[in-house]
């Protein structure tokens, strides 16, 4: 299976470079599995559009300030990092640039607040760095970091909650799980009201977010890993839904790769770390059906899409929402694949 399969020409101008007014005002396009067919809604349709024996899966990791603008200790060169992942208490990954400046042992002052020193040399212009600050560093980020938005994003973002979920409470993410802005606090309790139950995971988005399919062939390309954690009581929840047969709503790829990655014979808690790869002829174990945004052509995001609703209804889908001017990426508009 060729990358160049999961192409498409998307004009400059349906790219979103802000969010729409309102989180769920957003239009959504839901694509039936079954009968091949599409409607046209808004996003706050929802609602009417789950049914009363699904339930909702989402993803409530938070976005870090992550990105940082340093200088280099000697030179003064500025240097710009992403912090990625924590690999230990105080050492992260990140992306660096330009890479080629940071070499074993090399500095980065951040003002005097926070210094970073490179520990490990990677490909890709991946970096680790040992932290040295003091106090808490969350409380640090937020002085001295900005959100890492998507390079697709070009203008300035007003409002920085907007790059949030409404339930984002775990930090630690490099990225948005995009298809979860949609949601508001007055429709998640329409939508437990209705009997629909929610229930939380946390997976940190990571590079995989970042780094563009590079291979001709789908089956080479490799995926960076990222961590994920399961509550004990969303274990439980999740497995006796499964018994009872109701159907498992994921917000947004992450959540999908969650339960996916978690699932073996069961759901189970704890913390742990997956380079799952999902593309068209994945059998599917956990997940149901999907909210999801529109993606990028040629990423494993569409290629993830493409596996639960079938390459040909996606690329029909896309043709449409580029006709009928859908808004792309993380601030454009929803799909919902059921």
């Amino acid at each position: 299976m060729r990358v160049s399969d999961f192409d498409f020409h998307l004009p400059k101008e349906l790219i979103a470079q802000h969010p729409s007014e309102k989180r769920d005002h957003s239009r959504l396009m839901v694509l039936h599995k079954e009968d091949e067919t599409i409607e046209h809604k808004h996003f706050y349709d929802i609602v009417d559009d789950l049914a009363k024996d699904d339930v909702l899966v989402i993803n409530d990791t938070k976005v870090i300030p992550a990105r940082l603008l340093g200088s280099k200790a000697e030179t003064n060169a500025v240097i710009e990092v992403l912090l990625l992942e924590e690999l230990e208490k105080n050492v992260w990954q990140a992306l660096t640039k330009p890479a080629k400046r940071v070499k074993l042992g090399t500095k980065v002052h951040f003002g005097d607040q926070l210094t970073l020193e490179c520990v490990q040399v990677h490909d890709e212009g991946l970096r680790d760095y040992k932290l040295h600050y003091e106090g808490i560093l969350i409380e640090v980020l937020e002085k001295l970091g900005t959100m890492p938005l998507p390079p697709y994003i070009t203008e300035k973002l007003e409002e920085q909650d907007r790059y949030q979920t409404v339930y984002a409470t775990n930090p630690g993410s490099a990225a948005a799980p995009t298809a979860g802005l949609h949601f508001t606090k007055p429709l998640l309790k329409k939508i437990e009201d209705k009997g629909i139950e929610i229930i939380r995971v946390t997976l940190n988005v990571g590079l995989g977010t970042f780094r563009p399919v590079s291979v001709d062939l789908i089956e080479k390309h490799i995926m960076h890993h990222e961590t994920y954690t399961i509550s004990k009581e969303s274990a439980k929840r999740l497995n006796e839904v499964k018994q009872m047969d109701k159907k498992i709503v994921c917000v947004g790829t992450t959540s999908l790769r969650t339960v996916e990655a978690n699932y073996n014979n069961g759901f189970h808690e704890g913390t742990y770390a997956t380079d799952i790869f999902i593309y068209p002829g994945y059998e599917f174990k956990a997940c149901d059906k999907l909210i999801t945004n529109f993606h990028l052509p040629k990423s494993t995001l569409i290629m993830l899409v493409s596996a639960l609703a079938g390459s040909e209804f996606v690329k029909k889908a896309y043709l449409e929402a580029i006709d009928k001017k859908y808004r792309f990426f993380s601030f454009g508009d929803a799909m919902f694949i059921k």
